[in-house]
């Protein structure tokens, strides 16, 4: 197909990314909305097979130039992803936006680092990526196993306190930093022609909800997501694109069960070594929950113990 804003002269056959001599197996992308793509991850952890490609990922074109969504777990997977933009458009890449600062989303920004983008954070994200840079790139290392090689640390130099606006030529994106939910680097992404809401791991769906910041301030933060419409969502996990705010309603029953439940636990002097029991009634409603909810459940502990 004729490549999407592609300049004069540009070739109508794809344009594809490469790894050395050989050429990146793309990303199955979707289009949740006319020059918005999306690759929905599946349910996984990180491990052998899919170069830490477990998280949603996307990017949106505009007139002049592309906005990319989150990269992935690895250095081959942001190359993945950037030979699926590169069947789309030739236009340069002049934003790598990250939405927090979890290796599945951040660790493929280096195949995006000599294509002149700007890389975009929260304002917390530079500290809490410098913090996590040894424990991430070993773990994942190990985790993912050749398909690693080369990966990096990219951080952003651009950087969101409150808000800011990405102008991709007669296409708006509105950046939001949230105080701490998910993480203490939570950033969301939303283009305003297609009213389409990238919504990064303040959003899981189907994938049990990962805590790393503040269950109250993840409670609070949806509550004011949801007051405001979309016409469609992004979910950092999940579908590629979910109505809002009906998507909401799974993982705000499940974040509601741990807190009461976990606040019952600290009421009553359980240790925190059981409070792993919480929120057990959800079990069958999320994959991976076994590999999440006693290590949220022992987060929440040490958050509402201290209130």
């Amino acid at each position: 197909m004729p490549l999407l804003g592609a300049p004069a002269g540009a070739s109508d056959g794809p344009v594809r990314a490469t790894v050395g001599e050989a050429a990146a197996d793309p990303l199955p992308v979707q289009e949740v909305a006319p020059g918005v793509f999306v690759y929905a991850a599946p349910y996984a952890l990180a491990g052998r097979g899919n170069a830490g490609a477990i998280a949603n990922v996307g990017f949106v074109i505009g007139r002049d130039a592309v906005a990319v969504i989150d990269t992935g777990g690895s250095l081959a997977a942001g190359r993945r992803l950037l030979a699926a933009l590169r069947e789309r458009t030739a236009l340069p890449v002049r934003y790598v936006i990250n939405t927090h600062v979890h290796p599945d989303h951040v660790l493929g920004n280096a195949a995006f680092a000599d294509g002149g983008a700007t890389f975009v954070g929260h304002r917390a994200l530079p500290e809490a990526l410098a913090a996590r840079t040894d424990s991430y790139l070993r773990a994942n290392a190990d985790l993912v196993g050749p398909d690693f090689a080369g990966t990096r640390i990219v951080p952003p130099t651009l950087l969101v306190s409150t808000r800011l606006d990405l102008d991709l030529g007669g296409r708006v994106l509105h950046l939001e930093a949230w105080p701490t939910a998910h993480t203490n680097s939570d950033l969301t992404v939303r283009d305003e022609g297609s009213d389409t809401w990238f919504l990064g791991d303040l959003l899981f769906v189907g994938h049990v909800p990962a805590l790393d910041g503040r269950l109250t301030g993840w409670i609070a933060t949806l509550r004011a997501l949801r007051a405001r419409p979309a016409a469609r969502v992004v979910p950092g996990h999940g579908p590629a694109a979910v109505p809002w705010p009906a998507a909401a309603g799974p993982i705000d029953r499940y974040l509601a069960a741990l807190d009461e439940q976990v606040r019952a636990m600290v009421r009553d002097g359980t240790p925190i070594g059981e409070a792993g029991r919480a929120a057990r009634d959800e079990a069958g409603a999320w994959a991976l929950f076994d590999d999440f909810n006693a290590r949220n459940a022992t987060a929440a502990y040490q958050e509402l113990e201290w209130e």
